[in-house]
């Protein structure tokens, strides 16, 4: 097989071949004075399985365009198997219509990702499972909670854990960390928001008085939500809060909201490569999920099973 890296995030792609234990197929992406992008594979790909690793992240349309001219070069030099691996798929929040005359973008990016000449599709944590349905090709979607999981019982496992929900919506997310917690139990905030990026929290739904409290979420991205959460929570008496993201969008001022919040810690996965934005705080840290995606990519290049990973 063939790993193809985009520029999105190198240095998952590079973790990814070093777990494999095989080299990123050379590959030339630039770009002419115009920003139009321009691919050249610098090695034969005639009959091999290949994998092109890109997250969709800001810049998303650069990002995005950038994978699927990869794509359709790997396709016209007769790669045998083409598989996206999107650990960040960018425009999956817009999953459904929220109001008249909007669109469906997740399903529109699924479309042109199968027009161009994708096999098979790898992502990590869709903010939601319905966009596998999106996709008319085969998809996987891997979960990091069993990294998360392991990495608080490393860390926080002594405390009196409560596992809570920043929203509604996350509950299913939030019951399958807690079984992974030895069944802890779990708490959910009641929000609402008045408009895109603005969050308020208006109830705490559960007794977190005295418990240790891991917040869970797929996407951070203003972290507005994230930071009115562990205020409630703390105001509830709770002892500790800390919070658990897969992907790190932390656009605006997000990074200054969480150190100035009563987060103790915030830890994200690297599935989106903006090492430069979380250097600049103290209370966040990454979590890599390059072993998790490099088994996936490996079974699914020896044609075994993916779902076992989460057994």
């Amino acid at each position: 097989m063939k790993l193809l890296a985009g520029n999105s995030n190198l240095p998952l792609s590079t973790a990814i071949a070093d777990y494999l234990e095989i080299p990123l197929t050379k590959a030339s992406v630039r770009r002419f004075a115009d920003e139009e992008i321009f691919v050249e594979v610098l090695e034969n790909v005639r009959g091999e399985d290949v994998f092109v690793v890109q997250s969709t992240s800001y810049p998303v349309n650069d990002n995005l365009m950038e994978m699927l001219i990869m794509i359709d070069a790997l396709k016209r030099a007769s790669a045998r198997r083409i598989t996206a691996v999107i650990p960040y798929f960018g425009y999956a929040r817009q999953d459904r219509k929220p109001g008249p005359r909007t669109p469906i973008s997740a399903k529109l990016v699924a479309n042109i990702v199968t027009e161009a000449g994708a096999d098979r599709v790898l992502c990590v944590d869709l903010h939601a499972g319905q966009i596998q349905g999106f996709f008319d090709i085969p998809t996987d979607n891997l979960y990091a909670a069993p990294v998360m999981s392991e990495d608080i019982k490393t860390r926080f496992g002594e405390h009196n854990l409560m596992v809570v929900s920043p929203d509604v919506g996350g509950v299913v997310r939030a019951r399958s960390l807690a079984k992974r917690l030895h069944n802890a139990p779990l708490a959910i905030v009641d929000k609402r928001r008045e408009r895109a990026g603005e969050s308020e929290v208006m109830n705490i739904i559960g007794d977190v008085e005295g418990r240790f409290c891991v917040l869970i979420d797929d996407i951070v991205d203003s972290a507005g939500t994230l930071c009115n959460a562990a205020a409630a929570l703390k105001q509830a008496g709770a002892v500790g809060v800390v919070a658990y993201c897969t992907h790190g969008v932390l656009s605006g001022g997000a990074v200054a909201r969480v150190e100035a919040s009563a987060l103790e810690e915030l830890v994200i996965t690297d599935s989106i490569g903006n090492h430069d934005v979380i250097a600049q705080g103290q209370k966040i840290r990454h979590l890599t999920i390059a072993p998790l995606l490099a088994e996936a990519i490996r079974r699914i290049a020896d044609e075994s099973s993916v779902s076992s990973l989460f057994d």
